[in-house]
Order: C-alpha cells, then sequence, then structure tokens
C-alpha cells in the first residue's frame, strides 16, 4: 500500500504516535484527516503540514462520543469523497495498579482503550463496504498478548480489540476490506513519561511512526515491533506460564510492606 494521494483518516492524531504518524505521511502525499479531542493540538498540527505543502483536514471531536465519531467520518466522506485507511491510534493508559481502583475506574480505562475505537471502526467500515475497498490500521500493544502488571485494564481492552480485529477480517473479506493490527512495545509519549512503569526497550514515537508505516506498506495483518520485544513475546507464547507469571511478578510493588509501614 503506498500512502501518496491515499485518504487517511487518523484517530487520535494530536500527540504522540498519532502526530508523528500524521506529519510521516503526509510527506509521503497522503490526503489527511485527523481528529483527536484538542483542536489547539489539531490546529497546530494541520498548519504544520499544509506549510510543507501537504493536505491536512482537521476536525476536533470525543472519540468515546458514539454520534461525534459517526460525524467525523461523514465529514471526511463528504470532503474527500472516500476513504482508503483509517488508523485507529486513540487510547492508552498510565501505571495503573488495579489494587487500587474501584469497577468505575476499570471500565473508564476499558473504555478509553476499546470503545474509542470501536466508534470509529464500524461507520468507517460501513462506508468501506460500499467503496468494496479499504484497509483498516488498529494500534494494538504487545500488552494485548498477556496481562501486564500495572496495565491490566490497558491489557485487557487490546487484548478485546485482537480479537475483534481478527473476526472482522473473516467477516468483512469479501468487501475487499484489509486489516492491520500493529503492536508496538514500549513507546515514550507525554501519557507514559515517568508514570512509574518499566518500560525496557522503549522507542520514542517517531520510531514507532515509522514502524506502523512499515506495516501499512507491507500490509502485514500482525506487525509486533521492536523486532528484540516481538521475540520476547513470542518467547512468552512457548515457555510454561509458570515461569512467565515469575517474571512478570517482579515488575509489581509491594504493596503488603507499604501498607504495614504506614500503619505502624
Amino acid at each position: 500500500m503506498n500512502p501518496q494521494d491515499k485518504v487517511i483518516l487518523i484517530v487520535g492524531a494530536s500527540s504522540g504516535i498519532g502526530y508523528k504518524l500524521a506529519t510521516q505521511l503526509a510527506d509521503e502525499g497522503a490526503l489527511l484527516a485527523v481528529t483527536a479531542r484538542r483542536q489547539d493540538r489539531l490546529r497546530e498540527l494541520q498548519t504544520g503540514i499544509e506549510q510543507r505543502g501537504g493536505r491536512c483536514f482537521a476536525l476536533a471531536a470525543d472519540a468515546l462520543d458514539e454520534s461525534a465519531s459517526e460525524e467525523v467520518v461523514r465529514k471526511v466522506v463528504d470532503h474527500y469523497g472516500r476513504i482508503d485507511v483509517v488508523i485507529l491510534n486513540a487510547g492508552g493508559a498510565p501505571a495503573i495498579d488495579m489494587r487500587m481502583m474501584g469497577a468505575a475506574e476499570v471500565r473508564h480505562y476499558m473504555r478509553t482503550n476499546y470503545d474509542v475505537s470501536v466508534n470509529y471502526l464500524f461507520p468507517v467500515l460501513e462506508q468501506m463496504k460500499k467503496q468494496r475497498r479499504g484497509l483498516v490500521v488498529q494500534t494494538n500493544s504487545l500488552a494485548g498478548f498477556l496481562g501486564v502488571p500495572l496495565q491490566g485494564p490497558y491489557s485487557a481492552a487490546k487484548g478485546a480489540l485482537k480479537l475483534l480485529i481478527d473476526t472482522c477480517r473473516l467477516e468483512f473479506h469479501e468487501y475487499g476490506i484489509g486489516f492491520v493490527s500493529v503492536y508496538p512495545g514500549f513507546v515514550a509519549t507525554e501519557a507514559t513519561q515517568d508514570d512509574g512503569m518499566p518500560a525496557p526497550m522503549e522507542i520514542s514515537a517517531e520510531q514507532a511512526a515509522r514502524y506502523i508505516i512499515r506495516g501499512i506498506r507491507r500490509e502485514k495483518p500482525d506487525y509486533l515491533f521492536p523486532g528484540l520485544m516481538r521475540w520476547t513475546i513470542r518467547l512468552l507464547g512457548i515457555v510454561p506460564p509458570s515461569l512467565v507469571r515469575w517474571v512478570l511478578r517482579r515488575d509489581v510493588p509491594r504493596m503488603v510492606e507499604e501498607e504495614n509501614r504506614a500503619s505502624s
């Protein structure tokens, strides 16, 4: 898939990976539509792209609002006439310890990492069904393959999205719609800066965007990166589960000792 002259809608484009994806794809000649909640960040992104001779259509909307998401998709189609590629990139979470959370907080992080993709996915699929073609790219996470300490609700949401996209590949194949799931390891962003979460082999948002564009070009159904993290995940899939749990438990903070010190 060559990005040049393709209409690409990026959800979650105001910062981090989405922002870097927009700038890099614009430099490759894509016709961009970008959306996120922060109008000022989108305006800055649009101005920068247009100053370099690119095309960018910016629409501020809350991805948790189903009606607003549908309206963004409608306006993009009205503006460009089609959507060739959608990149579902909204979501993320800082270090979150479920031992200090209630049910409402868990549901919140599930919604901000699952609903934000679903709300755009299905309006875009309706448009791509009419076109009889299109490519859906979903930014997942290596945390979607196993329960990661301090990322429980995030891992659960990403795992659910993995299965949803896997099923979409089967049910929408007849419409000529392709699906690419990209699985970054740890990526340095505003949301993760100084959050206390261990981040081995962390890469920058700019590097992550380059990896994702490589996966889009190849239209790989599942693209895990960087390479060392990819092989680590594959290795964890074949070793005994008890060993995996032992390794992961080492990253869990000791709450009982802290509680005992606080009460003494």
